[in-house]
């Protein structure tokens, strides 16, 4: 098994975020929520929403399956090294 020595970056960090944000965008998008209804049926802040989708906001696991209960998605870990398949995992 090899183990990273170096901490990823704030940039690669930004760069995650932001991918989950347009992410989940996209799934709102698809089901025909606007933020705002998103928001009430989360009981979160729009503005929560809104800085999600834009990679401004640190999302918790929990938001993680809020977002795939109520947008109707599944979280998957994929390994970045696609030769070792046995490290992936489908929640």
């Amino acid at each position: 098994m090899t183990r990273m020595k170096t901490k990823p970056n704030p940039e690669y960090l930004k760069e995650y975020r932001q991918r989950i944000g347009e992410s989940i965008r996209e799934s709102r998008e698809k089901r025909g929520y606007s933020q705002d209804e998103l928001a009430e049926i989360m009981e979160v802040n729009r503005s929560t929403i809104s800085k999600i989708e834009n990679g401004k906001f640190s999302i918790s696991i929990d938001y993680i399956v809020k977002f795939g209960w109520y947008l109707d998605f599944d979280i998957v870990l994929l390994s970045r090294n696609k030769q070792a398949k046995q490290n992936s995992v489908a929640i």
